[in-house]
């Protein structure tokens, strides 16, 4: 088989709208690597956009699926429950970020997840209205892409958003936005557009993904949950893409001083397996009625499963502390770069969680062509990158946590040629 007569058939088979960032068809991978039908091999730098944080195929994520494999499948656990759910539930409640009692809620998808911790808000306030930043992404369903802060390709054409969703810059330093610019606008929001007491829930990503690894600063969380606490607002944080070890810390919210109410969370949690979850206070988790939660395949038998031993990996191996010495070498790989490829305009992101950011020399205005030429020269070497950002100028990276040290300074002596031949 051919990559190129696998994407012939795509064409007829799979709808349009399901976008594609490779032409290459994977035959099979391992940690950090992966081989194409036609038996080429890459170095994964994507890792299925942050949910392999713990590599392809881990030997103990594989084991712990094959042993519940031999047990069973699929019950559903509204109606036929299994212990393991609510042992995860437990670990979930331990370890996400706040001093309170907490509840858990198991669903299959990141964009779901957010969607049940907006439902959760809606009916422990009593209000409908929901805050989010520009540039956010928070997934493709109706709610997710109301929320989301950018319109090409998430919104465009699909008619009018749900109501009651409202957007304020997020702060980017490059661009000229500020922590005061962002509070200011919630401020005019509450003057201008919106009662407060009307809103039940600012979401916020502590590290905006798919808007460009842009980190939300100390003083916006700080100011963020201020204002919650006066109105009586709940605070989502949504770790989809930020979690289990990403940044250097399990959660990104261990970063800063003050906690969420409900943390939205799935990609790294299953090891490559579609388990998502909500994790909050108790009293406003359990504001839900019976049957108001949940879904025929949240909190799946195999996904449950995966996401113990991916805990436990994480644990065992110090993947932490791994992503913040990974990424201060690719940071300072990257920096190291800045005399040769001018276009870099800043280097960034907490853990391994790091993304850069191109601009034209001399103008400051952004280059998504050089991006683009990055992620192409990289790839016909051998190495998959990924781009982002509202003016698609930036690249992130993604790879396992779990990359071999070889494995890894290969793929940034590619980076590097990459770059470079860019240039050219």
């Amino acid at each position: 088989m051919q990559n190129a007569e696998i994407a012939e058939r795509r064409k007829t088979a799979i709808a349009r709208g399901v976008g594609m960032q490779t032409q290459i068809y994977v035959e099979r991978a391992e940690n950090a690597e992966v081989w194409d039908v036609e038996g080429r091999r890459y170095i994964d730098f994507a890792a299925g956009i942050a949910v392999i944080n713990t590599g392809h195929r881990h030997p103990k994520v594989m084991a712990a699926v094959a042993a519940q494999l031999e047990r069973f499948t699929h019950t559903c656990h509204q109606v036929l429950p299994y212990e393991s759910y609510i042992a995860l539930g437990e670990r979930l409640n331990a370890l996400v970020p706040g001093d309170f009692e907490k509840r858990t809620v198991f669903v299959t998808t990141g964009a779901e997840a957010v969607e049940n911790a907006v439902k959760i808000a809606r009916i422990a306030t009593g209000r409908s209205a929901v805050i989010a930043f520009g540039g956010a992404f928070h997934g493709r369903t109706f709610m997710g892409m109301a929320l989301t802060g950018k319109v090409q390709p998430y919104k465009a054409g699909f008619g009018p958003m749900m109501p009651d969703v409202y957007h304020v810059p997020f702060p980017i330093g490059l661009h000229g936005t500020s922590t005061a610019d962002a509070l200011t606008g919630i401020q005019k929001l509450f003057k201008a557009d919106l009662d407060p007491a009307r809103v039940a829930a600012i979401i916020i990503e502590p590290v905006q993904g798919e808007g460009g690894f842009y980190q939300a600063p100390a003083e916006l969380m700080r100011g963020l949950r201020t204002l919650c606490d006066e109105h009586g607002i709940v605070l989502i944080a949504d770790e989809v893409q930020t979690g289990f070890a990403r940044t250097g810390k399990l959660f990104a919210m261990e970063h800063y001083d003050v906690v969420p109410d409900l943390t939205c969370m799935a990609k790294g949690l299953g090891g490559g397996l579609p388990i998502a979850a909500v994790t909050g206070r108790a009293s406003i988790m359990d504001a839900a009625h019976p049957g108001g939660l949940g879904g025929t395949y949240g909190g799946n038998p195999l996904g449950i499963a995966a996401a113990h031993a991916v805990l436990d990996v994480i644990e065992e191996e110090g993947l932490c502390d791994r992503a913040n010495a990974l990424g201060s070498r690719l940071r300072q790989r990257l920096e190291a770069m800045r005399e040769r490829v001018p276009e870099i305009a800043e280097v960034r992101g907490p853990g391994f969680m790091v993304a850069v950011e191109f601009n034209r020399p001399g103008e400051g205005a952004p280059h998504p062509d050089f991006a683009n030429r990055v992620k192409a020269e990289a790839q016909a070497r051998g190495l998959i990158l990924l781009t982002c950002g509202v003016h698609g100028n930036v690249i992130r990276f993604l790879a396992p946590i779990t990359i071999p040290d070889a494995v890894f300074a290969e793929a940034l002596d590619i980076l590097e040629e990459a770059m470079l031949a860019a240039r050219s």
